[in-house]
């Protein structure tokens, strides 16, 4: 069904896809060329919300060549969009362009779209095609299909440990247990992410910054805080420079008072044990459209966040070295048969510097 060719445009338009990694959020990253005899007459990806589609870009971007795009074919890693949103349907754009085929990688989870681009196209005359890398194009997007198929984001759990699971002394001291080249590709995981999750616990020890700083970036993820009693000190770096989220289980209006002072926003999401309501603070940050969120806490938090089924990927970074007895990765309840053991798979191993870097997912995903 799909030629070599067709291959070599889809993998193109997945790699400008990737250009839109860290600043597409709340949107999809798509990439798109338009291709006639062999040729590209353009490409584009998507730009910041509010800008353009990747369509639109690579439409624009064979005019300013002066290329005619009639009878060209578009290749899309994502469905082209049927509805007005911040921007004008892409579909109908590339109707306008004359193109006579559409390729696309997989069709839109969004329920505004769900196959109507596709429809769109086909009801213009034009040869439309879905499927080709797929499984690439979805892993782009994880974020997104997670929050519009589940209505939740992907969580990511981030970890940096020794060999023998440990992510701080016994006193809590935990900088820096992993190498400088490990701590900048953890700035970069941090870039993609829509949002950055960490607890109280981890605020009073460590007092982070949360921000993207060891990588380059044009756009701060939102800070999330679950601080159930409001005990964050309104002076924490925690609120320098950038919005945060807290989120409790009993407001106090004196201590928001001093936080909304930061430019952070309270909301209140308790659960009958006092505590905050984990699935309910994911559905709210879907409703805010994060796609991505970057878990970084405490080894008591991360035990809650696994224990309610929360976490889809570990990000860990593995440091050569061993420490002995100390706090570990995940506080989970003991075992009395491997039987019952939370099972994972390794999606990709490497070598960071001088560390091991693991993802490993739960399920299918």
């Amino acid at each position: 069904m799909y030629s070599p060719t067709d291959h070599e445009f889809m993998r193109r338009a997945l790699a400008l896809a990737q250009r839109a990694l860290n600043h597409a959020t709340p949107n999809p990253r798509v990439g798109c060329v338009l291709v006639r005899e062999g040729r590209i007459l353009g490409e584009g990806f998507t730009q910041p919300p509010g800008s353009n589609h990747a369509e639109i870009e690579a439409l624009l971007d064979a005019r300013r060549n002066g290329h005619d795009t009639h009878g060209a074919t578009a290749y899309v890693s994502l469905e082209p969009c049927a509805h007005f949103g911040r921007t004008p349907p892409c579909g109908t754009a590339l109707i306008e362009a004359r193109v006579a085929r559409v390729i696309a990688a997989v069709e839109d989870p969004n329920p505004q779209v769900a196959g109507q681009g596709l429809e769109m196209l086909r009801n213009a005359d034009i040869d439309v095609r879905c499927g080709l890398l797929q499984s690439e194009a979805t892993e782009m997007n994880i974020g997104f299909f997670t929050r519009m198929n589940r209505g939740r984001p992907w969580v990511r759990m981030k970890i940096a440990a020794s060999l023998d699971g440990k992510t701080a002394l016994e006193n809590g001291v935990s900088q820096w247990i992993t190498s400088e080249a490990a701590r900048t590709d953890g700035h970069a995981w941090r870039a993609r992410s829509c949002a950055v999750l960490t607890g109280i616990g981890t605020v009073q020890l460590d007092n982070p910054q949360l921000n993207v700083r060891l990588v380059q970036t044009h756009r701060q993820p939102l800070k999330v805080l679950v601080d159930s009693r409001l005990d964050v000190d309104p002076d924490a770096r925690l609120f320098d420079g950038h919005p945060t989220l807290v989120a409790c289980a009993r407001r106090d209006e004196a201590k928001e008072l001093r936080l909304r002072e930061k430019s952070a926003e309270v909301i209140e999401l308790p659960n009958p044990e006092g505590k905050v309501d984990l699935p309910a603070l994911m559905r709210e940050l879907a409703r805010r459209g994060i796609n991505e969120l970057h878990v970084e806490a405490g080894f008591k938090l991360n035990g809650s966040l696994v224990r309610a089924g929360l976490v889809d990927e570990l990000l860990v970074y593995l440091a050569p070295l061993l420490i002995g007895e100390a706090q570990g990765m995940v506080h989970l309840p003991a075992l009395s048969d491997l039987a019952h053991a939370q099972r994972l798979r390794f999606h990709e191993v490497t070598q960071v510097g001088e560390d091991v870097r693991v993802l490993a997912r739960w399920g299918g995903g």
